[in-house]
């Protein structure tokens, strides 16, 4: 059997390819995987190393990528249940792409905030 394979258009509202981009646009879901490319990390080591993160949003966004076929979850029996994270292969070929997003921020927040900065000043000086 022959399977059919449809053009996707991310721009139209009804394709499916915007829940792959909205997982993308999460700052959340880019910086687990990021971390994940390293190897299985635990659920509270990944919580200490992502500050800000609560641990319900890193729950929620860790289900997320679980759900998307992105991160492996592994329960380990001790007392009390470790559980263990790890990036899947499709995962990594995410990571691989999404990554590029954390190394730009980190190069170019400094100009980010100058321009910010600059707008806020312009705009602060036109509203008067």
């Amino acid at each position: 059997m022959q399977t059919v394979r449809h053009k996707r258009n991310a721009y139209a509202s009804a394709c499916p390819t915007g829940l792959v981009l909205d997982r993308v646009a999460d700052k959340w879901a880019v910086l687990i995987l990021g971390l994940l490319g390293d190897g299985p990390v635990r659920f509270n080591q990944i919580r200490r190393q992502i500050e800000g993160i609560s641990q319900k949003v890193l729950s929620q966004t860790l289900k997320s990528l679980e759900r998307d076929g992105l991160v492996s979850r592994k329960a380990i029996p001790t007392v009390p249940v470790t559980v263990e994270y790890s990036i899947t292969t499709l995962g990594r070929t995410l990571s691989a792409t999404v990554d590029g997003l954390r190394v730009w921020a980190e190069t170019h927040i400094d100009k980010v905030l100058k321009a910010q900065r600059q707008y806020d000043a312009s705009a602060h000086r036109t509203a008067a």
